[in-house]
């Protein structure tokens, strides 16, 4: 088993926000590779999240967005377990690019079933910022690191 060094501990949990013995376990556990320790760290924080998935979401946040130049604009009510949560700048910078997505993107409805079969739901669609990722898995890495389950109650999208 790998040790992990005080160096590495302290910059994966500057990204992943987990702590300090997770981030520990994951590297050791990973054999020492920051790679393997990232998605150790993901995949315990995605059994978290599915363990929180009945909880009660009865904070939160409304954002809005309007585009600059453009009769443009976008409103997202999204909610987590506590307020102290609600306050964090993890969450608010996560609703108001959940929001930025919601004007660019257009999408129907929150959930992939509910739309269109011509357009995605907000969970399943392409990251605006990473094509690579979609809606879905940003919201659950903000849930492992706030340790909260995060709810999209709803969102709507304005243009003239």
């Amino acid at each position: 088993m790998a040790k992990a060094s005080i160096d590495d501990i302290r910059s994966l949990r500057a990204e992943t926000g987990a702590g300090v013995m997770d981030v520990k376990r994951a590297i050791e556990d990973g054999g020492g590779s920051m790679e393997c320790a990232r998605a150790l760290l993901r995949d315990r924080g995605l059994e978290l999240t599915a363990k929180r998935s009945g909880r009660e979401t009865g904070e939160g946040v409304v954002e809005a967005y309007v585009h600059p130049g453009r009769p443009l604009g976008a409103l997202i009510e999204i909610r987590c377990e506590t307020d102290f949560v609600a306050r964090t700048s993890e969450f608010t910078s996560l609703a108001h690019d959940l929001v930025m997505h919601i004007a660019a993107m257009a999408p129907e409805s929150t959930h992939d079933e509910d739309a269109n079969s011509d357009q995605n739901g907000l969970l399943e669609q392409p990251w605006f910022r990473d094509s690579s990722r979609k809606v879905r898995d940003v919201v659950q890495d903000v849930e492992a690191r706030v340790g909260e389950r995060i709810h999209i109650s709803k969102f709507t999208r304005y243009e003239i």
